[in-house]
């Protein structure tokens, strides 16, 4: 069997391989299968994998989730506009982009819950920076897509100075759902 992805390295940190090849093989599935939904962007997004020595490359399989996000996320829209039209779709991206707004409106520091116990967790003010970008998008119509998120990364602070990670990683999860939806 050939490998979907190259691999990490025998000595280097990888995805789990059967892992990978688990969740790309259902997502083809899915793809193909015009008649049901039995998998959105959002499950590509919130895909995750075990790491091991010597299993895929995250930067090759990560840049794979991204694709087929997009592609997941195309469908859907062009699904619900062919059944409902593009003004319906567009009410339903606003519809769903409200459920982020009580967030955003929170102020800087508060916007999200402190990790737990001694844990740290991603810098409050870098995510907050990314937060006002998101507003700015929303209100004002400045410039962001969702691979402006896609890409980020956090550094981790002490919990004072800190988000929640999982709270942040799935809010991130639904703007970019949004900003698919956009694109």
């Amino acid at each position: 069997m050939t490998d979907l992805f190259p691999r990490a390295g025998r000595l280097k940190i990888g995805y789990r391989r059967a892992q990978v090849e688990e969740f790309f093989t259902a997502a083809r599935e899915a793809y193909e299968d015009t008649e049901g939904d039995t998998m959105v962007a959002l499950d590509i997004r919130r895909a995750s994998f075990d790491l091991k020595r010597g299993g895929y490359a995250t930067q090759s399989v990560d840049a794979a989730l991204d694709r087929i996000e997009q592609a997941f996320a195309t469908r859907q829209r062009d699904s619900f506009v062919r059944t409902r039209g593009q003004e319906a779709w567009l009410a339903d991206l606003a519809e769903r982009a409200q459920v982020l707004y009580p967030r955003l409106r929170r102020p800087r520091g508060e916007r999200f819950a402190r990790p737990a116990g001694l844990s740290a967790g991603y810098d409050a003010g870098a995510v907050d920076d990314v937060l006002d970008r998101l507003t700015s998008f929303f209100d004002r119509g400045e410039p962001m897509n969702a691979e402006d998120l896609r890409s980020l990364t956090f550094s981790r602070k002490p919990r004072w100075a800190a988000y929640d990670e999982r709270v942040v990683d799935a809010y991130l999860a639904r703007a970019v759902d949004i900003l698919l939806g956009v694109a």
